[in-house]
């Protein structure tokens, strides 16, 4: 079958024929029928030999599947053969206490059982099948377009994660800024608008994406590279700033905007990955009083089922470029560039 590899350190990734995968007891094999590009991929791939901690290469990549059951392992329940799905990326131990809530985002053991994500260590779904370890991390699509439903596990889960606490403070009368425009911070805009009545102010280096933002329901608008953008926003907002701010770039020059677009008790989420490495201080004088800042990674299990619910509602509209298998270096390339506009997808 044809796979996406990163094959060799510092390399690009390589359309290649590998094996067919065997599923095993317990596992379900899907024949894969989407799967999403992420800036997380880009990262993974820059990583030093003397530094990767995801195992072994070669790797198939995709960590944004969605798929239709093929055949199952000894003992699978509760999912069948001719099933659409999407798969929840994180895996976990399914035994922790995180786990146990369905966080396996946050499990305990992961990292001393060896447990890694498809894509992010474990064989993921760029490629024609892909074996999923536990029915547990499969959610029913229906007839949802599976080019829509693959970034849902990510470019949709990540922010929902990051957004979903914040609500309560994010009511009429609030304003939420938005750092990044892409993949993840379109359906954040989204998120924001179907969930919130909150103010959302945009910004972004690139006016197509700028457009993007208004498009998916973003009030406001803005250039993040104009030297004044701090202070656009502080006379958007009367002096006051942000009740909520999500960077979903995390470059440092977002993270040094972001920090400053803070209000009073107001909350910051680092929610993009970036080039890895980016931080801010905090501390007295650094940052408004009681405002939080904190990170987050990908979401809960229950959370993606509330995504993809959002998405059959027609609530969620992933702004898609379509790539074939055999173009998926091209489009790794541009996702590098930033000449993409929403999500890339493999549609096989």
């Amino acid at each position: 079958m044809k796979a996406v590899q990163y094959r060799t350190f510092g390399g690009s990734p390589e359309v290649v024929e590998i094996d067919k995968p065997v599923v095993g007891p317990g596992q379900v094999l899907l024949k894969v029928t989407a799967s999403g590009l992420c800036h997380s991929d880009v990262f993974v791939m820059s990583i030093p030999a003397e530094q990767y901690f995801l195992g072994a290469l070669p790797l198939t990549l995709g960590h944004e599947g969605a798929g239709t059951i093929v055949e199952l392992g000894a003992g699978v329940r509760n999912v069948e053969v001719g099933q659409n799905v999407a798969v929840y990326g994180p895996w976990g131990c399914g035994m922790c206490h995180q786990c146990a809530q369905g966080h396996e985002n946050y499990c305990l053991r992961a990292a001393d059982l060896n447990i890694f994500a498809p894509g992010l260590g474990s064989p993921g779904s760029m490629a024609e099948y892909m074996v999923v370890d536990d029915a547990r991390h499969l959610v029913d699509i229906g007839t949802l377009d599976p080019a829509v439903a693959a970034p849902l596990t990510d470019a949709a889960l990540t922010p929902y994660h990051a957004i979903k606490p914040l609500l309560p403070k994010l009511g009429a009368g609030t304003t939420t800024v938005v750092l990044g425009v892409g993949g993840l911070g379109h359906l954040g805009i989204q998120i924001l608008r179907a969930l919130s009545g909150t103010r959302i102010i945009a910004l972004d280096v690139d006016e197509a994406k700028l457009q993007l933002a208004k498009d998916s329901g973003a009030d406001e608008t803005l250039l993040s590279t104009d030297p004044l953008v701090v202070d656009r926003i502080r006379e958007m907002t009367g002096g006051h700033m942000a009740e909520g701010v999500f960077d979903f770039a995390g470059f440092q020059e977002t993270l040094d905007i972001a920090k400053q677009c803070v209000a009073v008790g107001g909350d910051f989420k680092i929610v993009g990955l970036g080039m890895g490495g980016a931080t801010i201080p905090v501390g007295f004088f650094t940052m408004p009083y009681e405002a939080s800042v904190s990170t987050t990674y990908w979401g809960y299990r229950d959370e993606l089922m509330e995504v993809i619910d959002l998405a059959k509602e027609g609530k969620l509209k992933v702004h898609v470029e379509k790539f074939a298998i055999d173009d998926a270096p091209k489009a790794y390339q541009k996702l590098h560039d930033g000449s993409l506009l929403g999500r890339a997808v493999v549609v096989f």
